[in-house]
């Protein structure tokens, strides 16, 4: 089971000189993920446990179209295994114009992570 979403970094996402991104924003959009996910699976938002790996692979900048992607890839009772990664497909060219941007037939994987959520049994439906 996968999910997926993109979503333009803006202004506000800038966090640091040169419209640099926090690196937390992609694990924001990995929790936005993982929730789709386990309502898909349990009919439940659950809730995220622990991340057990991230690492974050490339800079993200104001401006960027981020895909954040996750699939469950372990099951246990309550718990549910996820691995993400988060890719760069779009990108601005303000260096030909303020409004140019570009496509990316070849995506910039930024950031990849693994974790585990819980579904208390009591709340799983599906």
């Amino acid at each position: 089971m996968k999910a997926m979403i993109r979503v333009r970094m803006g202004s506000n996402d800038a966090h640091y000189g040169g419209d640099l991104v926090d690196g937390a924003k992609m694990l924001q959009l990995f929790g936005d993920v993982a929730t789709e996910l386990l309502i898909k699976h349990d009919g439940d938002e659950g809730l995220f446990k622990a991340y057990d790996n991230i690492e974050f692979l490339a800079p993200v900048y104001a401006g960027d179209y981020i895909e954040a992607v996750g699939e469950i890839v372990g099951f246990g009772n309550t718990s549910r295994k996820m691995a993400f990664e988060a890719r760069k497909v779009i990108i601005p060219r303000t260096n030909i114009s303020d409004s140019a941007a570009e496509f990316l037939l070849n995506p910039i994987v930024v950031c990849k992570a693994s974790g585990t959520c819980v579904v208390p049994k009591d709340k799983q439906r599906l």
